[in-house]
């Protein structure tokens, strides 16, 4: 799952506002003080040269501008487009305006999780395969010449194996210099590439692009890499590499970061590293020109943080996912004393909805693109009625139910006789409101749009206590709304910047939930099975490894005794559930077990 900032909406108003003001303002301070520092006598300009490097990230296999989940062109409200085949075409102009020579192109991760079309080539025809097929990302992106990507959280989500053959076909490196050898505590990847900008009769510009990556990814993906791989935090790496990128005479160092920039972190204390680090590194790694910012999925066009150590302006800009947005870094440099000096330096970011996909790409993987649309298009059963998701947010709904049920089975089958004899629940987020399993024949794309991520499944116990802590911590995903006032749905949930992934709903109990109370005193009338839970009540509950592993910080369940655990995917024993019904009547599952009050008033 992705993780998101807090406070978003203000941040990134913000960033667009002031942030290019702020840049420009310090990079003309910054070219004014260095000329005169350098003493250049009246009249005799320094030689000067420019360069851009241009960054993506949270591509998440977003190749074409489509939606295999809806099969169909993308569209929002917002008239975005996604797929780095836009991408591209922006590419190529800017390296037809700038020079081929003066363009550098980076990517900040999550590159292979995220689409039907990854899932198709790590799982159903799998590049790890004997003489198995190219990841189409790697194709795209070689296809487009990238210089580097840092890795992704979500590039261990299918395995070590499935991140290194990707690795191998790329024609960049990817880089990550805290993800460590578990065992040696050594790179496990490059931490660095240096690039070489060409200047016709001066030196060269040496550009020291350094990689970090997510330290989440030890919680999120423990299942992959426990044992193999330690991801300690971005400062503290960078604090170790940038100095060196300076001493191999860089004069430009460069930082892709899959980690947003404000700080938070969504799994609370469970590492003692900071999900969203990028403002930190900022502000306290000296020497650092630019960071391209990624895993918040938010648009930041620019933004600038001040070295407490140094004083000096750290440009850094976010270009959304999916292909949304394009960051491009400016960079103006003098030739002082046989050394380059950055003098100026500016980040915007340009939107690909006005171009046309880049031919070479559509020409390269339309093949591809056709056999994930066959395979999402394929019926695997029949539904009685039509299963929205749009209100799972605040109602107890029949498609949240197939879920539950489908965990509650598979862990049921799986658990000892022990176990077994104990009551049994499932957790789970509602992932996607725009959800929606139709009346009639049901595809694989309709379910994988309801699961959209690759998590596998867990059975944890739980005491009454710590489930009923659990609960109260989903909770605050509501603002409060005082009794007798009318509640909007429009502005219900999202409290404490909780995002939709991170709130789970419960099945095997019957709970309901006071918005009108505060925070911690919400959770009302938790029975099971008609009875009142009991503190010291033991139960097992059916939750994905993201959260079982502490994702989203929720309480006990990291810790919790485990009573299950498999490598399937949630996504396929839902499949496959449907597959041997046949048909998928919310009668054998729609059971109501939660609902919203006001002071014990129902809301809806």
């Amino acid at each position: 799952m992705p993780a998101h900032p807090m406070n978003r909406r203000e941040f990134v108003k913000k960033s667009a506002v002031t942030g290019a003001a702020v840049a420009a303002a310090g990079a003309v301070g910054t070219g004014t003080a260095q000329a005169a520092e350098a003493g250049h006598r009246p009249g005799k300009a320094p030689r000067t040269w420019s360069f851009s490097i241009l960054g993506t990230t949270d591509l998440h296999s977003h190749v074409f501008d489509w939606d295999y989940y809806k099969d169909a062109a993308y569209t929002d409200k917002a008239g975005n487009s996604v797929g780095v085949a836009r991408v591209a075409t922006l590419i190529k102009q800017q390296r037809e305006a700038k020079g081929e020579h003066r363009v550098l192109l980076v990517d900040a991760g999550d590159i292979i999780q995220g689409t039907s079309l990854a899932y198709y080539f790590a799982r159903v025809q799998p590049i790890t395969a004997e003489d198995g097929p190219k990841h189409p990302m790697a194709v795209a992106m070689n296809h487009m010449r990238y210089d580097a990507a840092a890795l992704g959280n979500h590039e261990f989500n299918y395995g070590i194996d499935t991140l290194r053959k990707f690795e191998s076909q790329c024609r960049f490196p990817l880089l990550g210099a805290n993800a460590l050898d578990a065992r040696t505590l050594r790179p496990a990847f490059k931490p660095y590439t240096v690039k070489h900008i060409r200047v016709p009769g001066a030196p060269d510009i040496k550009v020291g692009i350094l990689g970090l990556t997510n330290p989440g990814i030890a919680l999120w993906d423990k299942d992959n890499v426990s044992g193999k791989m330690v991801f300690p935090g971005l400062v503290e790496q960078a604090k170790k590499y940038v100095p060196r990128l300076r001493a191999l005479g860089c004069d430009v160092v460069f930082l892709t970061d899959h980690s947003g920039l404000d700080g938070s972190s969504s799994y609370g204390d469970e590492l003692p590293y900071v999900e969203n680090a990028s403002n930190l590194v900022a502000e306290q790694v000296p020497g650092i020109d630019a960071i391209l910012v990624g895993h918040t999925h938010v648009e930041v066009p620019s933004y600038t943080v001040k070295n407490e150590q140094t004083g000096e302006e750290v440009l850094l800009s976010e270009p959304y996912c999916w292909g949304y947005r394009l960051s491009v870094f400016d960079f103006e440099l003098e030739l002082h004393h046989g050394q380059w000096k950055v003098t100026g330096k500016t980040a915007q970011t340009l939107n690909p909805n006005t171009v046309d996909e880049d031919p070479e790409i559509k020409k390269l993987l339309e093949a591809d693109h056709e056999l994930v649309v066959k395979y999402v298009n394929t019926a695997v059963g029949t539904c009685t009625q039509d299963l929205s998701a749009a209100e799972s947010c605040w109602k107890d709904v029949p498609i949240m139910d197939f879920i539950h049920k489908v965990q509650m089975d598979t862990v049921k089958a799986g658990l000892s006789a022990s176990d077994a004899a104990l009551p049994l629940i499932s957790v789970a987020a509602p992932f996607s409101r725009t959800a929606d399993i139709p009346q009639g024949n049901v595809t694989i794309k309709d379910i994988a749009g309801l699961y959209i991520y690759d998590n596998t499944l867990y059975g944890k116990k739980l005491t009454g206590a710590q489930l009923r802590d659990y609960l109260e911590y989903a909770a605050k995903y509501y603002h409060q709304v005082p009794a007798g006032t009318k509640v909007d749905t429009a502005t219900l949930t999202n409290a404490n910047n909780f995002w939709d992934y991170m709130y789970d709903t419960a099945a095997g109990v019957d709970y309901e939930i006071d918005i009108a109370q505060p925070e911690g005193s919400r959770i009302k009338n938790l029975t099971c099975n008609g009875a009142p839970v009991a503190d010291d009540q033991v139960f097992v509950v059916a939750v994905n490894n993201y959260r079982a592993n502490g994702g989203s910080g929720y309480p006990h369940i990291a810790a919790a005794p485990i009573a299950y655990s498999s490598t399937n995917e949630i996504r396929q024993l839902m499949i496959d559930y449907v597959t041997a019904k046949k048909t998928l009547d919310p009668a054998d599952f729609a059971v109501t077990n939660w609902k919203l009050t006001q002071a014990g008033t129902p809301v809806f």
